[in-house]
């Protein structure tokens, strides 16, 4: 599988901030990438300047094979990007937004209508194109978004936050339209999130702190190497509990035991096989990973 994006030994300062230091990391094609910090840790930065909306101070950036500096325009028509903030026109139709924002790729008349039927139906809007985007709600606002980064079928599809502030439907329709569009255009997703249960489904993930990569590997690797596993015994006493020897803590009708990986939960369970009557096996999330690598809370953004 090939790189769609390879960036290397990229940098950005503003005056004595150092946004992005030495930055080098490579997304394959067709997976789910979680690119994940807390607000000022150098995500925004590196993804305007992927954009093309900020000018790199050193490092190289190719999408899709095409150098950065070389085609800026070339990489520009080949992404489709959503934003944290809304770019849509509040004071024109949904239909009018879409069909305007097309005309920049060229598309019109009875392709875009297609197109527009095919992306109102995928998102669940057919029946908002003729609202005007300042009377819809945040959910659907949203749809819209991911609708115009859509509509020239990008390969690459960068989500900066998508999810955030939005209710549990929206939430849910948003990832069904990402795993419907990986599956069946292939299409590589950038996602930034402060959602540690949507890093969990990525392919990979790199953690930034202060502009550099502090972590990055599947999310497997990373609980393997940042967390260990949980045993949740049922039914036991705490005083035998302790017999095992392992760190734990009481939770309402079980005790949570913390072992370092399955292979040593397996040599518990063989020694005392009487205190593992009902139990289940956990690993750490990737919540427990983000806390290891930088010693900080991803909650909403922001450092806890």
């Amino acid at each position: 599988m090939k790189n769609i994006i390879e960036i290397e030994h990229l940098s950005k300062s503003f005056g004595e901030v150092h946004a992005v230091q030495d930055l080098s990391f490579q997304v394959k094609e067709g997976e789910l990438f979680a690119f994940l910090g807390i607000n000022g840790a150098g995500k925004s930065t590196t993804i305007n300047i992927m954009c093309g909306q900020l000018a790199k101070d050193a490092g190289t950036v190719r999408i899709g094979g095409v150098d950065l500096d070389a085609d800026p325009d070339s990489i520009k028509r080949s992404l489709g990007v959503v934003f944290q903030g809304s770019v849509l026109d509040k004071d024109l139709s949904v239909r009018d937004n879409l069909e305007s924002r097309a005309a920049l790729y060229g598309i019109s008349g009875k392709v875009f209508k297609n197109r527009l039927t095919e992306l109102a139906e995928l998102l669940e809007f057919e029946n908002l194109l003729k609202r005007t985007v300042g009377r819809l709600s945040g959910g659907q606002r949203r749809r819209i978004d991911i609708a115009r980064a859509l509509l020239h079928r990008p390969k690459l599809l960068i989500l900066d936050e998508p999810t955030t502030g939005l209710d549990p439907q929206t939430r849910s329709v948003l990832w069904r339209v990402i795993g419907d569009l990986r599956r069946n255009e292939h299409m590589t997703v950038f996602l930034t999130t402060h959602y540690m249960e949507e890093a969990a489904d990525a392919d990979y993930v790199v953690i930034l702190d202060s502009g550099r990569i502090a972590a990055e590997g599947t999310p497997l690797m990373l609980k393997n190497k940042y967390t260990g596993d949980f045993m949740t015994l049922y039914g036991v006493e705490e005083q035998q509990v302790k017999k095992l020897g392992a760190p734990y803590e009481k939770i309402r009708d079980a005790c949570r035991v913390s072992v370092p990986d399955t292979a040593a939960a397996t040599e518990l369970i063989i020694r005392y096989p009487e205190l593992f009557r009902d139990f289940e096996i956990t690993k750490g999330k990737m919540d427990d990973v983000f806390l290891a690598v930088t010693g900080k809370k991803l909650i909403g953004g922001a450092e806890k």
